[in-house]
């Protein structure tokens, strides 16, 4: 079983040599991968969103949102944390951030690795979350699938997990967060294209 003390995961965040983007008229955002262990097992939260929700309805997300006026990336990932899920961490449970990750959809999403001390039971907002998913280590381990579409050079990647297909943006930010924090290794993810369903 794969297991983490917050020490380990703090250095490896640290030691990574995170890309900055700047993409001209791009809305900034931030995700939040909230390590915190649940029945004994290391984990994160993933959510799918409901299908009535107006963009991207139906996918895939960790949470997060866009950045309200005066914030900045941990704050806005902390608050979206709280009205999604109902998980309040401290500023201090941030151990640092991923690669920025420029979306199809005119996003420039920030993840955010936070270490969860203690277990907080979460209560989803079923305005933004239709179905909650505790992704252990294990699961985040798997190996990646890669397509191939017309509309891009890139592949794509999908990530089998939770008994479903992910798909980037998400997939690609989950796959760094298991490169990087999991296996210690230095892996960019800005090559990963986004299915096109995601684009919009």
């Amino acid at each position: 079983m794969t297991t983490l003390d917050r020490a380990v995961a703090a250095a490896r965040v640290d030691a990574f040599d995170r890309r900055t983007a700047d993409v001209p008229d791009a809305r900034a955002a931030s995700v939040v991968l909230a390590v915190a262990e649940k029945d004994g097992r290391q984990g994160i939260w993933l959510s799918k969103r409901p299908a009535t929700m107006r963009r991207h309805a139906a996918q895939f997300a960790l949470p997060g949102g866009r950045l309200d006026p005066g914030e900045d990336h941990v704050t806005a990932g902390l608050r979206e944390l709280d009205e999604e899920l109902g998980i309040q961490l401290p500023p201090s449970s941030v151990l640092g951030a991923l690669d920025d990750y420029p979306t199809r959809s005119g996003f420039v999403i920030t993840p955010i690795v936070c270490w969860a001390e203690e277990y907080q039971e979460p209560t989803p907002n079923p305005d933004e979350v239709a179905l909650l998913f505790f992704v252990t280590f294990e699961e985040l381990l798997v190996e990646p699938r890669f397509l191939t579409i017309p509309q891009s050079d890139l592949p794509v990647i999908q990530l089998p997990i939770v008994g479903s297909l992910v798909h980037a943006p998400t997939a690609a930010v989950i796959y760094q967060f298991a490169e990087v924090v999991l296996r210690d290794r230095h892996t960019r993810v800005d090559g990963f294209e986004q299915p096109v369903f995601a684009w919009k």
